[in-house]
């Protein structure tokens, strides 16, 4: 062993990173970036622990001072009180997990509805009953009716969506810029193949991957949880296979030029980790600021997960989801259009 060729080595590769100006400065930019964009989203004022739907068309903490909402409750710092504006509406969204507990102000005595399959339920119930105790306030209580959606049937999209996410424009974008770098796209150029035909066969191809995997995951998951299917499973799948392409082509336009692997792999994180966070993978945004649920629309992993779990948990049928198909369809036409304009050979 040689320290002499082991110390050459190492000046040399951190000459290449240094020179790389793109990666270099991309290194110092991205934790920034992500930190100050998570720091406005998820400050300490938008997070709550729980949240708690409230049957009225406005909520206050004036109007939240005349109702029947205990005053320790209401002060509680760990929740945060969500407006609902009818009855039907507040028990679809405890059902599916976008709110912990419903109450209703609007009639005598303490009406609430709880999801008995979800901890945080259980939790924002005992909060409740424990700040009427000092009054011995009669208690309405009330267990959402139907079949309900366990947390596992609710949860298991967002989590096949992530890595779908990941291999999608991982799959897709850093390996398009390794074969640049290497030169084998240099040696593409010299044959009758067009930039809008390779990159459909490489989307083309990472969609076949990404769909058998989560056909053996699918079906390995579903031995073990028994996940309860409300609509088509097609449709289900048709769902993650727009999402999937949809994924794919944005992969492509990042991959459509430069030859830096460092820089690559630091964009498709910043893309990759808002997506993650803003898409309702882990939690709902139910509650949170109008401009973050608004912002969450310009990713198609939100997309794709509205449309999925509609399908698997509510039993809708194509007509429903239309919205969600059509926008996965449009962003996929203009991201690999883009991706053909944009690619280059060899830069």
């Amino acid at each position: 062993m040689s320290l002499k060729r082991i110390w050459a080595m190492f000046l040399a590769r951190n000459k290449e990173f240094f020179r790389d100006r793109a990666a270099f400065g991309w290194n110092f930019a991205f934790p920034f970036l992500i930190i100050i964009g998570f720091g406005i989203i998820f400050n300490d004022n938008n997070l709550q622990s729980y949240k708690i739907g409230v049957i009225t068309p406005d909520i206050s903490s004036t109007q939240l001072a005349t109702t029947t909402i205990p005053l320790e409750f209401q002060k509680n710092p760990g929740l945060r009180f969500i407006a609902v504006p009818t009855r039907t509406e507040g028990i679809k969204k405890i059902r599916h997990h976008k709110i912990d507990l419903l109450l209703d102000p609007t009639t005598p005595g303490h009406h609430y509805w709880m999801n008995d399959s979800s901890p945080k339920s259980a939790i924002a119930e005992q909060l409740f009953q424990a700040s009427l105790l000092p009054d011995n306030s009669p208690i309405a209580r009330h267990i959402i009716q139907g079949e309900q959606i366990r947390y596992i049937d609710w949860f298991f999209p967002g989590i096949m969506a992530m890595n779908m996410m990941f291999s999608a424009l991982w799959g897709v974008g850093y390996v398009v810029v390794r074969y640049r770098k290497n030169g084998a796209l240099k040696r593409l150029r010299a044959t009758p193949l067009t930039p809008f035909e390779y990159l459909s066969a490489q989307l083309l191809s990472r969609i076949f991957l990404l769909m058998f995997t989560f056909g053996v995951v699918w079906i390995g998951s579903d031995l073990i949880f028994d996940f309860r299917m409300q609509g088509s499973v097609i449709l289900f799948l048709f769902t993650f296979l727009l999402g999937g392409l949809s994924l794919c082509s944005i992969g492509l336009v990042l991959a459509s030029r430069g030859t830096s692997e460092e820089f690559t792999s630091g964009a498709l994180n910043f893309i990759s980790w808002p997506m993650m966070f803003l898409s309702e993978v882990w939690f709902s945004l139910e509650g949170a600021p109008l401009w973050v649920q608004q912002v969450s629309w310009i990713f198609p992993l939100t997309h794709m997960l509205k449309a999925a779990r509609k399908v698997m948990n509510e039993g809708v049928g194509l007509w429903e989801i239309q919205v969600e198909c059509s926008l996965m369809i449009l962003s996929t036409l203009l991201f690999l259009s883009l991706a053909a304009y944009l690619f280059s050979w060899n830069e």
